[in-house]
């Protein structure tokens, strides 16, 4: 059985296990080795059947004690010739050998599926959402699921109903940024008494986005020229509270309670007209940014676009037009959500 991680970049860079090396530590080098050698040869599907091909059992430390024990009795129940010992021996090794169909059952014939996981920040944890579904009419219980490429699995514990289907969400984190591939899966279930292991792997071929982190705290903004400022000068957007008025026009829906002319209000109620009048704003430029690698200022790659990133979800939030130059990419100036998903896959893919 591995007992070894898979890497989780689509690149498989587990190809020589990390460690003190093959001279030092030979019997957890072989281990990792097979199981590099064993999980490249499992399918990659987003979608898994389990079938009795790909679903494994052996005895816990539980069971071999437990086959121990029945030895023992036996070997007494021979000696003395107890009938009460025959009768025993062989019921708990009948109860035991129901147990290992039960449990094998259990996971044979439970249908996989993980949902398309979403883009992730560097040094976040990516939620990743595994659907289970039943198709038999009896339910199947103490069912765990774990990612392959940690130390120290973190299992999730579930119970799967009859005919229906259970949702369970692992957490993981990503060491790189880009497309990274998902972690193989491992399922396991020592349901009814625990002296049998039935398990199974499962390598996901969904990959995730992880964008760079964002720096924390970030410097601030480069200032950029606006159309209509060509040397760079700050403009105030509408409705940051500054702007300045020119006119007054009717009153319309999402207009602020500064906007309103409460002394036409006013007169209008006393001549019993409900009609209210509101200031009209002169409508200055938004600043437009263009955010490129220079302007960071740090001398590694990761740092630059560590600070890009940031200052990405700072313009988005100060409602700033704003472009990346990448090399060979350039997005041109826009804002909203789908500009901001543009910008930052360029950043993750640079």
């Amino acid at each position: 059985m591995p007992a070894s991680s898979a890497s989780s970049a689509p690149a498989d860079t587990s190809a020589a296990p990390a460690g003190p090396g093959p001279l030092l530590r030979p019997r957890a080098w072989l281990r990792a080795r097979f199981a590099h050698w064993w999980q490249a040869r499992l399918p990659l599907a987003d979608q898994l059947t389990l079938t009795q091909r790909n679903v494994y059992i052996l005895p816990t430390g539980a069971g071999w004690m437990l086959a121990l024990t029945l030895l023992v009795l036996l070997v007494a129940a021979i000696n003395f010739q107890l009938n009460l010992g025959y009768l025993l021996t062989f019921l708990i090794a009948g109860s035991a050998v129901a147990g290992m169909h039960v449990c094998h059952a259990t996971l044979r014939g439970l249908q996989l599926h993980l949902l398309p996981p979403a883009p992730q920040f560097l040094g976040a944890s990516v939620p990743l959402h595994v659907q289970l579904t039943n198709p038999r009419r009896s339910p199947r219980y103490a069912i765990a699921l774990a990612l392959r490429n940690d130390a120290a699995p973190a299992w999730v514990w579930c119970d799967v109903p009859a005919q229906g289907s259970t949702q369970v969400q692992l957490a993981w984190r990503p060491t790189q940024r880009g497309y990274q591939r998902v972690p193989p899966i491992v399922l396991q279930t020592r349901f009814p008494l625990g002296t049998f292991r039935a398990w199974s792997y499962w390598r996901p071929a969904a990959q995730v986005l992880v964008y760079p982190q964002p720096e924390s705290p970030a410097p601030p903004l480069p200032l950029g020229a606006s159309a209509a400022d060509p040397h760079g000068a700050r403009t105030v957007a509408k409705g940051s509270g500054q702007d300045e008025w020119d006119g007054v026009r009717a009153y319309r829906r999402g207009d602020t309670r500064k906007q309103i002319v409460w002394k036409k209000a006013a007169q209008a109620l006393a001549a019993g007209s409900d009609a209210l009048i509101s200031r009209d704003a002169v409508a200055t430029p938004r600043q437009t940014l263009w955010l490129t690698p220079a302007q960071a200022g740090l001398p590694t790659l990761e740092a630059r676009l560590s600070r890009l990133t940031a200052w990405v979800l700072a313009a988005e939030r100060l409602g700033l037009r704003y472009g990346l130059r990448l090399p060979g990419v350039e997005i041109a100036p826009d804002l909203g959500p789908a500009h901001q998903r543009r910008c930052l896959e360029a950043l993750a893919l640079a």
